[in-house]
């Protein structure tokens, strides 16, 4: 049995509603690039919220796979609504099950390059700047520009498609 190719583009939809639209959107105009994409719905992902406790339950299964499949692709959009001015609790606390996953969880995150984008009900803005600074802290090269929409003002295909343009020419760290 062969193993499918790792895709060029994983695209990492946090919810499950307008994020998820939009990743699809960022996952057609990347084909449209001839790239092989992804999507990956982390609001599917089984694990519970990380604490101490979950923890010392043990590790839940489905983290492994959500280790293998982001180690996989080279590079990632993530979709992500503002929730209170930050980063939405399934990202958050899937960052947390993985930084205590195996020897070296910033291998995941060192010199990877990463887009983001949202659409939020609020401003957007706040999320960015949070989202910006802890993947910055975990290592991630985090593309310039990025992508804020909400009811009032849609996503355009051009910005997606530019975002993915300069997301490609990103290289990631070679091990």
């Amino acid at each position: 049995m062969t193993t499918p190719p790792s895709p060029d583009l994983l695209v990492i939809a946090c919810s499950n509603g307008e994020n998820l639209k939009l990743s699809e959107r960022f996952a057609a105009l990347a084909q449209a690039q001839n790239l092989s994409v992804e999507v990956l719905d982390l609001t599917l992902v089984e694990l519970p919220l990380f604490t101490p406790r979950a923890l010392a339950a043990g590790t839940p299964p489905a983290l492994a796979g959500l280790q293998q499949t982001l180690m996989a692709a080279p590079r990632w959009v993530i979709c992500a609504p503002e929730y209170n001015g930050s980063i939405p609790p399934v990202l958050t606390s899937a960052i947390a099950w993985l930084s205590v996953q195996g020897d070296d969880f910033r291998a995941l995150f060192n010199e990877r390059p990463v887009a983001i984008a949202t659409h939020s009900g609020g401003g957007g803005h706040t999320l960015m700047a949070a989202l910006r600074l802890q993947l910055a802290h975990l290592g991630a090269h985090v593309v310039g520009r990025q992508l804020v929409s909400n009811s009032s003002n849609a996503a355009k295909d051009d910005s997606i498609a530019d975002l993915i343009r300069r997301l490609i020419q990103l290289q990631p760290l070679q091990s």
